[in-house]
Formats: structure tokens, sequence, C-alpha cells
């Protein structure tokens, strides 16, 4: 015959593994659950990602032409504009103003973008850069 003491042991045991399967399973149900959630949250970051890629591709400065001249069309200035969105020599000339300590001559700013600031009419280009 067996041993009460031992099949109320068995029987204990058996118990306290049937808890924790059904604590494991709980557990397993909310891991599953959130990392479906965290793909989902990928696949969106995705998309928000491209779509915004897209948005700052078509607002860039692109090339224009004017009286058949190639210019750089520049943003109308609006407080969503960001400074990344102007080409880089205006986004160079604003660093340098930034960085100056008063007020910044044509020549400071030639400097800045590799201009020969020793042919002045190179610079004078410059002074029409409105970028403030």
């Amino acid at each position: 015959m067996l041993d009460p003491k031992l099949l109320e042991r068995i029987t204990a045991r058996r118990a306290e593994l049937d808890e924790l399967e059904e604590e494991l399973a709980k557990q397993l149900a909310e891991v599953r659950a959130e990392r479906d959630e965290l793909a989902i949250a990928e696949r969106v970051l995705d998309r928000v990602s491209e779509q915004l890629a897209d948005e700052r591709a078509s607002a860039a400065p692109a090339p224009g032409q004017v009286g058949g001249r190639a210019v750089m069309l520049i943003p109308h200035r609006t407080p969503d504009v960001e400074e990344t969105m102007l080409p880089p020599d205006y986004q160079r000339i604003l660093a340098a103003v930034r960085q100056a300590a008063g007020p910044v001559m044509a020549r400071q700013v030639g400097e800045v973008l590799g201009v020969d600031v020793t042919v002045r009419a190179r610079l004078e280009p410059l002074r029409v850069k409105d970028v403030a």
C-alpha cells in the first residue's frame, strides 16, 4: 500500500505545479501581446519615418530657372521651416553669423564658404543673400 504522506506530498506538489503553469501561461500571453504591440509600433514608426523623409525631400530647396539662369529656390520663412531645409551654403552662412561676436562682413562669410575673398566680384553675390 502507498504511504499516505507521500501521496499527500505528490498531490500538493502537483497543485503547486498546476498553479505555476497557470501563472506562466498568463505571463507568456502577456509577453506575446506586448511583442505584437511592439511589432505594430515598429511598422508604424517605419511608415511615419518614410513619410517624414518624403515630406522633407519635397520641401527641400530645389534648383529652378529664373530668366533662363539656374537658381536655388529658398523656402518662404514660416515658423515650421527648419534650418535644415535651406541649401548648405545658407546653413554655413547662418552658422558663421551665429559664431560672430558682432556684425559679419561679406569677406568673413566668403571665407567660411571658401570663396576667393581677394576678388571683390566674388563677394558681391554674398551681399544679396538674405538669411536673417
